[in-house]
């Protein structure tokens, strides 16, 4: 490739860089040259001249130091091999970028890829949000600054593009890089991005505004020039050092102003503004700002709701300026009265500050420049400067639809929480689903960037336990109103089904009477609760007439009064005694042949050797062995204490118990294999059953009943299970 095409951005290095600035530059567009052989631009031309017309704006426009020009140069080389090469390769490439032009120029360059990469979609309601997404690549805020001077050329440049492309990235610069600019305090580039965008969102719009400023332009110098005789006049008599420029409404500023007010070209009377512009020492710069002030208003009446001082309290983008809008031949004129070096930073932001001062692009002013451009950046809604994959400053996230949506959530949002943020009927039976393609639970949390896929079931419901791990106000409330809906419809069916049961037991009670006995028994505060525990069958009717009918006969008043006695005098016998072991000498040892005498292991908890445990008296057989973390142990132990015996097992037991485990696994194959061969080979354990199957998100689940000799193998068994390569989860049932 031919060189001396890109003889323009050398001299422009050269006039503003050192000789070993300029031999980098020299080396990495050499480099990129290179690289981007044979890759051309829509109208044939090298992709490096749009390189080349980016380093040139950057240079001559923004205003920053070598390392931001090199990478400039460099974006489109990294942001290729980002999209088309395999991993290792990218990764050989960043390595020799780093070797040959330093660290912070990978830096830069990566940051500019990813904001190449994202799909932003047009969207008034999201534009906020992704102003905010692409600032949040930026580690560096050099690249946000070379991506708006990269913007600018392309939009320079729109009519090479494909037409179906003009409009997206004309909306895209207008709502979204024109905004940062602006907030940067880079008025030129935002007025710019802003004028071209218009002119192919609304080219018959921006042709009128065109046509109307050119036919009044005449007239207005004219009026200019009437307006200003008296004012310079004064200003000469002075012997004040200044000059006078005017400045003409954007066509997107004039065009925006037309449709917020509806009114027509002529009503808007702003079109243009004066700016008197001071050459003098920064000392005396709020002095005679306020004396050319002084001026104007001695020969027009200004109108005070249109002051502005800048200069006493400058804007936090660093823009000074004292404005005043005053009245002259029937119109209003915008005065802007500045000094040098504050027209400078006006249209160029910061940047223009240090070059204004006549330092060159050292080490320290640069530093200068980037600390006020974080500092600028940190006062947006979120911090800009942040590491893309790091966690946000201001605690949001943002993610996106497998559609290009973007949503924005709190900081440890999980896969649920965007369910119920995409539609509440989607959360409500979202039963997992993919982020970045990879399956996941709904539990599972978000990271910026982010492209989140929701999958869902039919027959799923919100549950309680749902309330454990989201953190929108919008999931947490969506929740509780469906189970706060559940909870009325099981108190409407348990409701109904009690008073059927008692019309047909035709009992001498009255429903009141029965639900207030049951709550009591219960121990629950309300009747609403005893109708879920029937809605929801944890509470059935044999026991309920059970216990209804030994209220009215009295038999459980004499049993409790029973139960209390028999309590009282355990509690006198154990204080006698004094010792644990005299205590637990009337316990029912547990021996390992079960099969010889008159007590089973209860199926509702399966205890097992190891286990804390106590035997229930049954009416019909005999003594049954219970888990003390049973779910029936707390009412078996309040209801019938006279029937509950301690319990322990024989330590010389030995027996075959059997347990269940339930696994969540990968559906790979040969999972099963591998947990079979887990349990019989590498623990001589007997597999009494296994069942499994499909599952969500490509898992399957099931379970495996085992025979364990106690409850010291069981950890060693889920310990092996979880260790086997898929596997999710394990854990004992029963």
């Amino acid at each position: 490739m031919d060189l001396s095409r890109y003889d323009g951005l050398r001299a422009l290095v050269r006039a503003n860089f050192s000789e070993t600035t300029q031999r980098l530059v020299n080396e990495a567009l050499e480099y990129a040259a290179g690289k981007l052989e044979g890759v051309c631009r829509y109208d044939g031309t090298p992709m490096l001249d749009h390189a080349a017309a980016v380093a040139a704006i950057f240079i001559s426009e923004v205003g920053l130091g070598r390392n931001s020009t090199v990478s400039t140069i460099l974006h489109d080389v990294v942001r290729l091999a980002h999209k088309q090469l395999p991993a290792e390769e990218f990764l050989a490439l960043t390595e020799e970028i780093r070797s040959r032009f330093g660290e912070q120029v990978v830096g830069i360059t990566m940051g500019l890829a990813n904001i190449s990469e994202l799909k932003l979609k047009a969207s008034k309601e999201q534009a906020d949000n992704f102003r905010d997404l692409i600032v949040s690549y930026s580690e560096d805020p050099r690249v946000i600054l070379i991506k708006l001077a990269d913007r600018l050329e392309v939009m320079r440049s729109l009519e090479m593009f494909p037409r179906e492309k003009w409009r997206k990235k004309s909306w895209e610069s207008m709502n979204l890089y024109a905004q940062i600019a602006h907030k940067l305090g880079l008025y030129e580039i935002k007025s710019e991005l802003e004028d071209i965008a218009l002119k192919y969102l609304e080219p018959k719009d921006y042709e009128h505004i065109t046509t109307k400023l050119e036919e009044s332009a005449d007239e207005r110098r004219a009026f200019i020039a009437r307006f200003l005789v008296p004012i310079t006049e004064r200003l000469d008599r002075s012997g004040l050092k200044y000059h006078v420029k005017s400045r003409t409404k954007s066509i997107f500023s004039i065009w925006s102003k037309m449709h917020k007010q509806h009114v027509p070209f002529e009503g808007v009377y702003d079109i243009f503004a004066i700016r008197i512009i001071i050459d003098c020492p920064e000392e005396e710069e709020k002095r005679l700002c306020w004396t050319v002030y002084s001026v104007v208003t001695d020969f027009y009446t200004p109108n005070p709701n249109r002051m502005r001082d800048w200069i006493s309290i400058p804007k936090s983008n660093g823009y000074e300026s004292l404005h005043t809008t005053v009245s002259a031949e029937g119109r209003w004129v915008e005065v802007q009265i500045r000094t040098e070096r504050m027209d400078a930073v006006a249209e160029r932001g910061i940047a223009a500050h240090w070059r204004y001062k006549g330092v060159k692009q050292g080490a320290q002013t640069s530093e200068q420049w980037l600390s006020r451009l974080r500092e600028l950046m940190e006062d947006t809604t979120h911090s800009l400067a942040q590491r893309f994959d790091a966690k946000p400053a201001s605690g949001e996230i943002f993610v996106f639809t497998p559609n290009g949506d973007i949503r924005k959530l709190p900081e440890g949002a999980t896969l649920l929480d965007f369910a119920f943020d995409i539609h509440t009927n989607l959360g409500a039976t979202c039963s997992g689903g993919k982020v970045n393609q990879r399956a996941v639970s709904i539990r599972e949390p978000l990271r910026n960037g982010d492209i989140v896929e929701i999958l869902t079931q039919k027959n799923q419901t919100p549950k309680a336990d749902w309330l454990s791990f989201v953190v929108t106000p919008k999931a947490r409330n969506k929740i509780k109103s469906y189970l706060r809906e559940e909870q009325a419809k099981h108190m409407r069916m348990g409701r109904e089904e009690l008073e059927r049961k008692l019309k047909n037991w035709k009992m001498a009670l009255t429903m009141d009477e029965a639900v207030a006995y049951l709550a009591r028994h219960f121990k629950v505060r309300t009747g609403t609760e005893i109708y879920a525990l029937i809605a929801t069958q944890k509470l059935d009717f044999g026991t309920i007439k059970e216990l209804l009918t030994r209220h009215l006969s009295g038999e459980a008043d004499e049993e409790r009064r029973a139960a209390a006695a028999e309590i009282e005098r355990r509690k006198a016998a154990s204080v006698q005694n004094n010792t644990k072991e005299t205590a637990s000498h009337d316990a029912l040892v547990i021996d390992d042949d079960i099969s010889k005498i008159q007590y089973k292991l209860a199926k509702c908890c399966n205890p097992i050797k190891g286990d804390e445990v106590f035997g229930f008296v049954t009416i019909n057989s005999g003594i049954t062995i219970h888990r003390t973390d049973c779910p029936n142990a707390r009412r078996m132990r309040e209801n019938y204490p006279y029937r509950v015996v301690e319990a322990r097992w024989r330590q010389s037991a030995e027996g075959a118990f059997r347990v269940t485990i339930r696994i969540v696994a990968a559906d790979t194959t040969g999972m099963t294999n591998h947990i079979t061969e887990v349990i019989t080979r590498d623990l001589k354990l007997n597999i009494r059953s296994i069942n499994f199957a499909p599952a969500t998100n490509g898992c399957i689940a099931g379970t495996v009943a085992v025979e364990v000799p106690g409850t010291g193998v069981v950890d060693t068994l889920v310990h092996h299970i979880m260790r086997i390569k898929g596997v999710q989860r394990a854990f004992r049932i029963n």
